[in-house]
This record gives C-alpha cells, sequence and structure tokens, in this order.
C-alpha cells in the first residue's frame, strides 16, 4: 500500500444523483491509483474490473449517508473491496492510502507485508483486507524474483557505463506508477545495504 492524492472530483453532479460509479469519476480514482488498487497495489483493469470502494462502508447501520461523498471513494480490486466487504472499526480504522502515508504504519519484507511498531491499524488492515493471501504473496514473489534476474544481470556486465544505466532504468521500477512498487522499493532498499 503506497500514499495516494485524491483528485479533484470531476463529476460532482453524478455524487449528487446518486450515482458513486459514474465513469468520469471512476477514471479519476484509476487515474490517481495508476489503475492498482489502492490496497494491495495490483494492477487491475487488465485482468478485471475495478471496483469503486467505500472506504467507509455504505451498508445500512454503518454510514448509509456518505455513499455518495468523494472523499469515501477509492479505487480496489474485486478482492481488497470483497474481503473488506462491509467492515469497518471506528476505533481502528483502516489504513486510508488517501488520507495518509501508509508506510508510516506498515512495511513491506520479502512478500509479506508488517504492521510497523505494533500498529493496530496496520494489523486489522492486513488481516481483514487479506494483505498476505496466498496468491498475493505469489503474485509479489514473481515480481521481486524478475527484479532481482535483472539487476543480477546488471552486474554481469564488465562495462561501469551500461550497468550504472541499467541500475538507473531498475530505479524507476520502484516508482509509485509500478505494480507493487513498495515491495520492489524494499527489496531494493535491503540489497543496496
Amino acid at each position: 500500500m503506497i500514499r495516494l492524492i485524491r483528485p479533484a472530483c470531476p463529476h460532482p453532479a453524478a455524487l449528487a444523483s446518486n450515482n458513486y460509479k459514474h465513469p468520469l469519476n471512476k477514471e479519476a480514482l484509476k487515474i490517481a491509483s495508476h489503475d492498482k488498487c489502492m490496497y494491495c497495489e495490483c494492477k487491475i483493469s487488465h485482468i478485471d474490473f475495478a471496483h469503486v470502494e467505500h472506504i467507509k462502508p455504505k451498508a445500512e447501520g454503518k454510514y448509509p449517508e456518505l455513499a455518495f461523498t468523494w472523499s469515501n471513494l477509492g479505487y480496489a480490486c474485486p478482492k481488497c473491496n470483497n474481503a473488506k466487504s462491509d467492515n469497518y472499526h471506528v476505533d481502528t480504522p483502516y489504513i486510508n492510502p488517501y488520507d495518509e502515508d501508509p508506510e508510516n504504519s506498515l512495511v513491506a519484507y520479502g512478500t509479506f507485508l508488517f504492521s510497523k511498531n505494533g500498529c493496530e491499524r496496520g494489523d486489522l488492515t492486513i488481516s481483514d483486507l487479506k494483505l498476505n493471501r496466498p496468491d498475493l504473496l505469489e503474485k509479489r514473489q514473481l515480481r521481486i524474483q524478475e527484479f532481482k534476474s535483472s539487476i543480477d544481470a546488471c552486474f554481469r556486465t564488465s562495462s561501469r557505463v551500461l550497468r550504472e544505466a541499467a541500475l538507473a532504468e531498475l530505479q524507476k521500477e520502484t516508482e509509485t506508477d509500478k505494480e507493487l512498487s513498495l515491495f520492489v522499493k524494499s527489496f531494493m532498499a535491503l540489497n543496496a545495504a
């Protein structure tokens, strides 16, 4: 999970008309998250339909008054959205990447996501959204292995210039628009030491 910047709502009239899934608004959330799930950081639209996620659930008895509030909407994959369902804990709310930097509460180590310094909100976010589910761990492992193979290839060349150019290109894989960038950035930091 990485920090996201929520854009201004491009079509507030749709929200006023009780349409939180309007294509213009969904596209704005997609662009803001780089077409990645706001929770697990996997690319979405090339494999599935993304969901417009209600951070605080719109379900009856929860927060129905926030169903059409822009600041309560996000872009999520079906697996994270379904895992979260209508869960929400007032005293320990989930990490919201639009309102805070998740790296203050969460840390990537290898393929696993952990809470930082015993952060209960981090623990609950990881547990309830199943952010260490087996298929996600496998996807992270493949991404890290591909990245490691590329780094290894950089160090096989005897040309310092080529190696530095290749490593500079690999550094771009840690940028926020790349899939699972938090895990790649963490792997790179651990291996740079």
